[in-house]
């Protein structure tokens, strides 16, 4: 009898079983691939990888700005080296949490795991590779997978999820891009880089949902001055070739690429692991849980891309270490609210807190406070052309809603926003901190100037539907 199973060894799996196991609880992890899931073998340390590359040779090719002289007919871009480099960073960080693994953390089983069902004590069997194994809690961490739209079309070998392109040397010359999520808009700046035409094409009307519109709006004007085209609003009627059909308000267009890249969002896996055998309640974007990251049922626990929160690694962690610290009665629980994004696009954009979309929506009265990028001397140093910008929401109770950057570095500096955010700090309290010098963070101790701004009514606008 174990005290806890957990079914998927990504992000949320392998950080719950180590910190269950140095607590001292029995574990078993079930991994039906390779324990990192999609974050480090496929999705987020790969192309993170190749976009810290494609930095490499946007330096090399402006090398003279910072006072290197290079031939640069003899400079070029080798994807086959760059996916080696990728590859060997895979493999070390593969090692990494493997090493982890051991008899006193967890056993860990490689197979593909179903739950069966409970037993009349109330614990949960799970049956992997003909084995039966029993355990009185559960944590479900299987993750998620590419979504894929109903287009006639969506077939065509041309079209291709981020998987295909970040293991791809080809190096097409256009690029047609369904979807503005974080997927198209990093990969974007990586094939433009390289000399490619993209396309985006983005059913809302904005890109990168959730994000502050002014943010995504400085982002496209910037990625249009680079040839990245974006269209809004579309409506894709089908794929024939290496032609994509849309509309905008009714007006017909096509967009055409050598690779037809889809970007539309996430799928959460709940099926084929025997969910059905538990009255687990579900919802349209995965498990339904509290904050406590418990579901409806006793004893079983989600975390991860599976409930739909935030397809990200970092809450990943956070999710599992607040579902083991309830299974061990430690008053723990998750604040959604403070969950931060990072676009990892050149400029790079990161945001915490509420957006001030939806507080127009709720029209809940806030105050915005601009900041330009190059109020930092760090950032002047490192970028001379984009100015940046940092917007920061204050509450009308002077509370620090949101926090919304965009330039390059800033996600890290997004940092000091969220222990903000968390904490519910105030304006007052914020300008007490001492951020240091120089940093691109410390631009938002520029609060310190703006902090005594009379509060005034936002203009509100009912005509956004955007949250």
């Amino acid at each position: 009898m174990f005290d806890l199973a957990i079914i998927g060894g990504g992000p949320a799996g392998f950080f719950a079983a180590e910190c269950a196991g140095n607590q001292g609880l029995k574990v078993i992890l079930f991994e039906k691939d390779t324990l990192g899931g999609v974050c480090i073998n496929e999705g987020c340390i790969p192309a993170k990888t190749l976009l810290n590359s494609i930095q490499a040779y946007n330096i090399v090719k402006d090398a003279e700005k910072y006072g290197i002289i290079i031939d640069k007919n003899a400079s070029k871009f080798s994807m086959e080296l760059a996916l080696q480099q990728k590859e060997k960073v895979v493999r070390n960080m593969q090692t990494i949490v493997s090493d982890k693994f051991n008899s006193d953390i967890a056993t860990l089983v490689q197979g593909k795991a179903s739950i069966k069902g409970r037993s009349a004590d109330g614990s949960i069997t799970i049956c992997c590779e003909d084995q039966e194994y029993r355990s009185k809690n559960l944590l479900i961490c299987t993750g998620s997978r590419p979504d894929m739209p109903e287009i006639p079309g969506i077939e065509s070998s041309l079209v291709c999820t981020y998987d295909i392109m970040l293991n791809s040397t080809e190096l097409p010359q256009k690029l047609v891009m369904i979807g503005g999520g974080q997927v198209s808009i990093e990969l974007a700046h990586i094939y433009n880089s390289l000399g490619a035409e993209i396309t985006i094409l983005e059913e809302n009307d904005e890109i990168l949902l959730d994000t502050d519109n002014e943010i995504c709006s400085v982002l496209r004007e910037e990625y249009a001055k680079r040839g990245i085209i974006t269209h809004l609003n579309t409506r894709i009627s089908k794929i024939e070739g290496n032609k994509v059909f849309f509309s905008i308000k009714g007006v017909e267009m096509t967009a055409e690429g050598e690779k037809i890249l889809c970007d539309i969002g996430r799928r959460p896996n709940l099926e084929g692991f025997g969910l059905e055998n538990l009255d687990v309640e579900c919802y349209r974007k995965g498990i339904r849980i509290n904050n406590q990251m418990q579901t409806s049922e006793p004893n079983v626990f989600a975390a991860g891309d599976v409930t739909g929160f935030s397809k990200s690694a970092h809450a990943a962690y956070c999710e599992a270490a607040v579902a083991i610290n309830t299974i061990l009665g430690i008053d723990d629980h998750m604040n959604f609210k403070a969950v931060p994004t990072c676009v990892f696009s050149s400029p790079e954009i990161a945001h915490v807190g509420i957006t001030e979309e939806t507080l127009n929506l709720a029209w809940r009265p806030h105050k915005i406070i601009r900041l330009p990028l190059t109020q930092s001397s760090r950032y002047v140093i490192q970028d001379h052309e984009f100015e940046g910008l940092c917007k920061i929401i204050v509450g009308e109770d002077e509370t620090i809603l949101g926090v919304h950057i965009i330039g390059n570095n800033c996600s890290e500096a997004i940092v000091a926003a969220v222990m903000a955010v968390e904490s519910q700090m105030t304006i007052s309290e914020w300008r007490k901190i001492v951020f240091p010098y120089p940093t691109i963070g410390e631009v938002m101790k520029g609060t310190l100037i703006y902090a005594q701004i009379p509060f005034e009514q936002p203009k509100y606008d009912r005509s956004n539907s955007r949250k």
